[in-house]
């Protein structure tokens, strides 16, 4: 997918922005008459723990721990009253969910969100490793922040993600851009108000970032974007360590949340009025491979939450090597389970498929992308592509061309392959030229956008249900939503349908979208 793809993929304007909560307490009050000399008597240490990428590679069975326990420290509960906060998100969803998280843990302390960097107290970078541009755009908007830095030292500036993982780039923030005051990494994010506390009133850069898998920590605080679609993460981390992926590093072992909590808080989205719901994880079908005393897997939770009236119920994202049979017995009963999939292919050879170390070959994917065919004749399926790996051959490539003819995908994300710092891949010649890279992307991105247009054509004329979720980022006067196989439709109608589902009828079939007429008043879906 291009870069024009994902501006048309991004065009509906959010409403309906959460609510600012707020305590009572007076701790705020009790830290400003704190003498200075007390402060620097206990501040003056500043954590720092550093990433180590050896003790990251272990990768040992322990226990994983689930507290229920969790709560803002008292002299913290009012520390942010009267200031703002600013979370930059780049990357995946998971990312976008940890922003959530970080969002309820900073208003649990009195802060109010802005979009306004020269307005905000305190400004997080939640960053991406799993991309080298993703890293640039960060080191870039660093660059950005240090005139603000100069001009208002009292502004606290983090950097968290999964790039603070990486040991190469806290070496590199301590380096070249000593002003960051704050880093911190995937696996503590529940600890935000106390490394806040101590990048306060610390000297020095204050440095937390776990190489250990934390525990599971139910119970925090998330201030949601809208009431309309909501993020439910189901587990963390990958077991998978395909070659070229740094997750497994940043993310840690596979952990797995209990059934119960997370059918919990589906049940609480519900109530409150969400339409929709996407179960997270970095290699989500690998739920419950990691219970010692069940054997429960997605499939099974996903019957359960089939039951709980709510819309729509997709997941993201899967690994064809986990996609079993139980999982699509339970897709196809339909219902509101959906039938978009997302299944990452990464290559249509079997040999890169090798090297990749994705365990599974072309053929083997094809076999499951039949019995998904044959289970749910409508299906739509999307993907991951990697081009310019290491040793591709034209003839490779080839074959990752014919496989995507072959699936029919509607839609993919391709990238040009890009070495990650601590992958078995960063340590192999990168021997395929830029111009060679380039040239696959854009043939491969062609025979994508052919196949989008072409389904997107069999639309024309159709009655389809669209969950409204805003007006469109490029005309006010229209409204914009996504089908239940997650096609972007711009239609005209009254703002109070946004957050509801509706019957629009398809009048003009894009690349990558769909136009419409509202052909009747919300349609409720059980």
């Amino acid at each position: 997918m291009n870069e024009q793809q994902r501006k048309e993929l991004d065009r509906i304007k959010q409403v309906d922005p959460s609510d600012i909560k707020s305590d009572q307490d007076k701790n705020l009050e009790r830290l400003k008459n704190t003498s200075s000399d007390e402060i620097i008597s206990k501040y003056f240490q500043a954590t720092y723990e550093p990433p180590n990428l050896k003790k990251a590679k272990k990768r040992r069975r322990e226990d994983i721990q689930i507290h229920y326990d969790f709560g803002i420290p008292e002299d913290m509960k009012e520390i942010g009253r009267g200031k703002k906060f600013l979370i930059r998100t780049y990357g995946c969803q998971m990312n976008e969910h940890d922003t959530e998280v970080m969002a309820g843990l900073l208003t649990d302390m009195g802060y109010e969100s802005t979009n306004e960097t020269t307005e905000a107290d305190i400004i997080l970078l939640n960053t991406c490793a799993i991309r080298e541009n993703a890293e640039n755009k960060v080191f870039g908007e660093i660059g950005h922040l240090k005139p603000l830095k100069q001009e208002n030292p009292d502004v606290i500036i983090g950097v968290c993600g999964c790039m603070s993982q990486e040991e190469s780039v806290v070496n590199r923030i301590l380096k070249k851009h000593p002003f960051i005051d704050l880093i911190f990494g995937t696996h503590n994010i529940h600890r935000l108000p106390q490394l806040l506390k101590e990048a306060m009133f610390s000297k020095a850069m204050v440095v937390e970032v776990w190489s250990k898998e934390g525990d599971i920590i139910e119970n925090l605080p998330k201030v949601r974007k809208g009431k309309i679609k909501g993020w439910v993460n189901i587990m963390y981390g990958c077991d998978k360590f395909c070659t070229y992926c740094i997750v497994p590093y940043t993310r840690g072992k596979e952990r797995s949340r209990l059934p119960e909590d997370i059918i919990q808080e589906v049940r609480h989205l519900a109530a409150q009025g969400y339409k929709e719901i996407t179960l997270l994880g970095q290699n989500v079908n690998a739920y419950g491979k990691d219970f010692t005393d069940m054997e429960y897997g997605l499939g099974d939770l996903m019957e359960e939450i089939s039951k709980i009236d709510i819309p729509r119920v997709r997941f993201t994202t899967s690994h064809p090597r986990d996609f079993d049979d139980r999982l699509i017995e339970v897709l196809a009963k339909g219902g509101n389970l959906l039938d978009h999939i997302h299944l990452p292919v990464q290559s249509g050879s079997s040999e890169v498929l090798r090297v990749m170390a994705r365990r599974y070959t072309r053929e083997r994917y094809l076999e499951l992308v039949d019995k998904i065919r044959k289970a749910m004749p409508n299906a739509t399926l999307t993907t991951d592509i990697i081009v310019g790996f290491p040793n591709e051959t034209d003839e490779q490539f080839e074959e990752t061309l014919s496989l995507v003819e072959e699936v029919g995908f509607e839609s993919a994300y391709t990238f040009i392959y890009s070495p990650r710092e601590g992958t078995p891949a960063a340590r192999w010649e990168d021997n395929i030229p830029m111009e060679v890279k380039k040239e696959r992307l854009q043939r491969l991105n062609a025979l994508i956008n052919k196949q989008s247009a072409e389904a997107m054509k069999k639309y024309h004329g159709q009655t389809v249900k669209v969950l409204v979720e805003g007006e469109s980022k490029k005309n006010p006067d229209v409204l914009s939503g996504y089908t239940e196989r997650n096609k972007l439709v711009n239609f005209r109608g009254p703002n109070s349908v946004i957050g509801q589902i509706v019957e629009v009828k398809i009048t003009e079939a894009k690349t990558w979208s769909l136009d419409g007429e509202l052909v009747e008043e919300a349609v409720e879906v059980n």
